[in-house]
């Protein structure tokens, strides 16, 4: 049976930082950001926007009535869950108008988490061939303001739908996957923001996709030559160039330009965006399934995962004829270029615009946000969401 990617979407916040004005603003040369980090615009979430509703503002776009009423499975993978009780997952169930009979849980193993979704929804739909499951990415990346993690935030949603026969890309059955207990970027329950070990973290990044690519070798005896583009987890665009070098010489002189190509333009939301965690991983994929012309039914395109703590994981997908025909090129293109682009201080303005945390009432005005499904307010103890079209 053939079971994957039936659909995929993503959805960002309406405001962004150009990152030549942050380092500018900041005192450093603006190569810096725009080619060592390999980052151009830096999406920036309005208090009306968590991870609940950029998810659940992501799957809005890409599933039609049939899919909800199909759908008895959504996974929510996150690291920058609202609630150590209750499911994001559940929100957007509700928001949404999915089918009542369905599971509805949350993941977290950092940037991997909706790795697991997806390797999850696999096994659910060869059990259950008629189930379709949702798999939600959404983060908002939070490092603090003058930060050495400040260049490497952002906000945003990927959603995919999960079936047998799909429609854009078949999951291959082998994958490999590593875990190690590192502590390399880690958020204590006590902390609004993440801690990181930027050094190291990158090593283990490598380190990570070196042992899953030769495991894979191993297990499977595919070699760089079977692939057409491999995509990667990006927290920022150049750290998966770094870990494609690496093995890049193993490949053929068209092999390697064919390779290297490709990861430039599976960078292209990526790199207007930011990190959004769980989601880069498939952001990148979506941008080199939306940009590169030439990718045909039948290619192979390399997928490697890697979450902070550790788990890696390195897999595989076939695209599906006609695949091209399901994507929603004009819709995100127009999604980034409509945004508004926020100064220095006007970010720094928003970015300390939080929440409360003792639980107070407030009640927020929608109306400045664009999105469908937007935060409204706490009450009670309460995140208040609101479907504006509902």
């Amino acid at each position: 049976m053939k079971i994957g990617i039936d659909k995929i979407g993503f959805f960002t916040p309406n405001l962004y930082l150009d990152m030549n004005q942050l380092a500018l603003n900041r005192e450093v040369e603006p190569e810096k950001f725009t080619i060592g980090i390999g980052q151009e615009k830096m999406a920036v979430s309005p208090i009306t926007q968590d991870p609940v509703t950029l998810a659940a503002n992501a799957a809005l776009k890409i599933l039609n009535d049939d899919d909800k009423s199909d759908i008895d499975l959504v996974m929510f993978g996150t690291e920058s869950g609202i609630d150590h009780s209750k499911s994001a997952g559940v929100y957007v169930h509700h928001l949404l108008g999915l089918n009542s009979s369905a599971r509805t849980v949350e993941l977290k193993q950092a940037c991997y988490g909706a790795t697991a979704a997806l390797q999850l929804a696999k096994g659910h739909i060869a059990l259950n061939p008629e189930s379709k499951v949702l798999v939600l990415a959404s983060d908002i990346a939070r490092y603090g303001l003058q930060t050495s993690g400040e260049a490497t935030q952002g906000a945003g949603a990927v959603a995919m739908l999960i079936s047998a026969n799909p429609k854009i890309m078949t999951l291959e059955d082998k994958s490999t996957y590593l875990t190690a207990d590192i502590m390399d970027f880690w958020r204590p329950t006590y902390s609004e923001e993440a801690f990181v070990d930027g050094k190291y973290s990158n090593e283990q990044y490598i380190n990570f996709f070196q042992k899953v690519w030769q495991q894979y070798k191993k297990e499977t005896e595919l070699r760089l030559e079977d692939f057409t583009a491999i995509c990667y987890h990006l927290p920022y665009t150049k750290m998966g160039l770094k870990a494609l070098r690496t093995v890049i010489e193993d490949g053929s002189k068209e092999t390697q330009e064919r390779l290297l190509d490709n990861f430039e333009i599976s960078k292209t939301y990526n790199k207007n965006v930011g990190n959004i965690y769980t989601g880069s991983l498939y952001l990148s994929l979506l941008s080199l399934l939306e940009h590169q012309a030439n990718l045909e039914s039948g290619d192979r395109i390399g997928l490697y995962s890697y979450g902070s703590g550790a788990v890696g994981e390195f897999f595989s997908g076939i695209l599906q004829p006609c695949f091209k025909d399901y994507l929603q090129k004009e819709a995100h293109e127009k999604l980034l270029t409509s945004r508004k682009e926020l100064s220095v201080s006007e970010y720094e303005e928003v970015f300390l615009k939080t929440l409360p945390i003792d639980g107070s009432t407030v009640e927020l005005d929608v109306g400045q946000d664009p999105a469908e499904i937007c935060v409204a307010g706490i009450k009670g103890h309460m995140r208040q969401y609101i479907n504006k079209k509902q």
